[in-house]
């Protein structure tokens, strides 16, 4: 498998420059850092003395109070301590490119027979670059300051990079060394040739440009370079040299920027907002816990199983007991008697019917059953969503990978509460974490195929769940349970965005696995 990697530059003033490290609590009472884009954005306001600083400008929905070294959450307002590390500096890129291995030729590469020139883009590219650099003379390409009169060659700032992994501070990288002059040998009487740094940038960021498209066409991996500041030393024309010298080295990179998260849409106005065709209204809200059905366990199941008079010479994936032994089950004792054997009519998995009633006893007691086996629904299966609300219409604007339709946008909002008897801990607060909550489907017959499955979903309490979130690790808080949907609208990043072609049979199927198909339509009508 091979994978993109991107090395990053920083200026070494900022926070990796500096090995400053800013780190937030989690639950857990660790120390979790910070992404570097938005520690290199904390420490920057703290050096300017600022009292707090606003990470929404950078889509984090956070305050960090620099007086009382919290983290403020701006919508739940919940608090976590920060703290500012000095971690070790990153190394500087300093010294000279090293000398191409592929050219020119070494001289005992003359005899041998001449290879046909490569004419994929690439190579076609390192050429042309090739025949540039020549022209400027022999040696290393080199960068001249703009000032023409102003000797010696002004010198950049050295970068810090980031990497994987920390490496030793002889990587090599450009060199600020000027070599205006001739080179040795050269005849008196010749006029300097013209070296790289006389294009003007202009000419530097289209070569670069053209570089780059070619680069990415061929399928060569990009190496984002950031510029992270106005005043940063990465500005487009040394990122167009860097891309000469190193295509023209052979080196397989094409300097980008990094792609941006974007969470949500562009500003919609209300008068923008349709109503989806077929569905009704644009709004669903739920309730309390659904009743029960079925007066007993027992009357819930004979719907579900056969009488087995002669067990087979198996085990009960319950107890783990032989089925023709008693059942193994220790807990309250149910009503129906231990050494009872039933088959479920659909999936013909066998059981002890005791075991089966305290399996029931233990879930959501709501007149469903599901095969601990192969996982097959009997009746209809619900949930222990928190009431709340789920809004949804369509937006005028596209996903990426859906440009011919607009967006469905749903809106999950469910406030903090109490626990109830079906839920983990009864008579317990649970917390409600991002709410609201904004996930996004293609306009398309399969998008809203997808809705209306989810309103049945959402109808029967199974979108949301309370437990322990894997993402935080809070315990008692509302959780998405095992139906994904995607949040991320205009990039990727996270894995939960567009394109992704496979994510409405996905998710089909999950709902599928949740007892919801189109037949499900069918019975929410009757």
């Amino acid at each position: 498998t091979i994978r993109p990697v991107r090395r990053s530059y920083y200026d070494p003033s900022s926070a990796p420059g500096k090995g400053v490290v800013w780190e937030w609590e989690n639950d857990s009472g660790t120390w979790t850092p910070y992404d570097m884009d938005v520690g290199i954005t904390i420490q920057r306001a703290y050096e300017k003395q600022h009292p707090w600083v606003d990470l929404s400008a950078i889509g984090f929905c956070y305050v960090i109070d620099f007086a009382t070294m919290g983290q403020i959450n701006r919508q739940t307002q919940r608090k976590r301590r920060v703290r500012r590390r000095l971690d070790m500096v990153y190394p500087l890129v300093s010294g000279t490119l090293p000398k191409s291995q592929s050219w020119p030729a070494s001289p005992g590469a003359a005899a041998a027979p001449p290879v046909p020139a490569c004419t994929c883009p690439q190579c076609l590219l390192v050429m042309s670059i090739k025949a540039t650099v020549s022209a400027a003379g022999p040696g290393t390409a080199t960068l001249q300051s703009r000032k023409a009169a102003a000797p010696p060659p002004a010198t950049p700032k050295p970068l810090a990079a980031q990497g994987g992994r920390r490496q030793a501070a002889s990587t090599p990288a450009l060199s600020s060394a000027s070599n205006t002059g001739s080179p040795p040998g050269a005849g008196s009487g010749k006029a300097a040739r013209p070296g790289l740094g006389t294009l003007n940038r202009s000419h530097l960021q289209r070569l670069a440009i053209a570089q780059s498209r070619v680069l990415i066409a061929s399928g060569v991996p990009t190496v984002p370079v950031k510029n992270l500041t106005g005043s940063s030393p990465v500005n487009p024309a040394l990122a167009g040299i860097t891309g000469i010298l190193m295509s023209a080295a052979g080196l397989p990179v094409c300097l980008t920027r990094p792609p941006k998260l974007v969470l949500h849409p562009p500003p919609v106005s209300k008068s923008e907002i349709q109503s989806i065709p077929g569905i009704s209204h644009t709004c669903r809200k739920t309730t309390k816990k659904q009743a029960k059905k079925g007066k007993t366990p027992e009357e819930v199941l004979k719907k579900y199983l056969q009488k087995v008079r002669h067990p087979p010479d198996e085990d009960c994936t319950i107890c783990m007991e032989r089925l023709s032994a008693p059942s193994g089950y220790k807990g309250p004792q149910p009503a129906a008697k231990p050494d009872l054997v039933g088959k479920l009519v659909k999936c013909s998995h066998v059981f002890h019917l005791h075991c089966l009633v305290a399996m029931y006893n233990n879930g959501n007691k709501d007149g469903s059953l599901q095969c601990p086996t192969c996982k097959t629904i009997y009746g209809v299966k619900t949930g222990t969503q928190p009431p709340g609300k789920m809004e949804y219409h369509i937006i005028p604007h596209a996903l990426p990978g859906h440009a011919d339709c607009k967006t469905i946008r749903i809106i999950y909002n469910i406030p903090p509460g109490v626990q109830g008897p079906e839920h983990p801990n009864p008579g317990k607060s649970f917390t409600a974490r991002g709410f609201p909550r904004h996930c996004y489907l293609p306009d398309s017959e399969k998008g809203r195929k997808v809705l209306r499955l989810l309103l049945v979903a959402w109808d029967r309490r199974l979108i949301f769940a309370i437990g322990t979130s894997s993402t935080t690790g809070e315990s008692d808080t509302v959780i998405w349970n095992e139906i994904h949907h995607k949040t991320e609208f205009g990039s990727n990043l996270t894995g939960h965005g567009y394109p992704d072609i496979n994510y409405l049979d996905n998710v089909l199927a999950e709902l599928a696995a949740q007892g919801i198909t189109e037949e499900s339509l069918a019975q929410e009508k009757d």
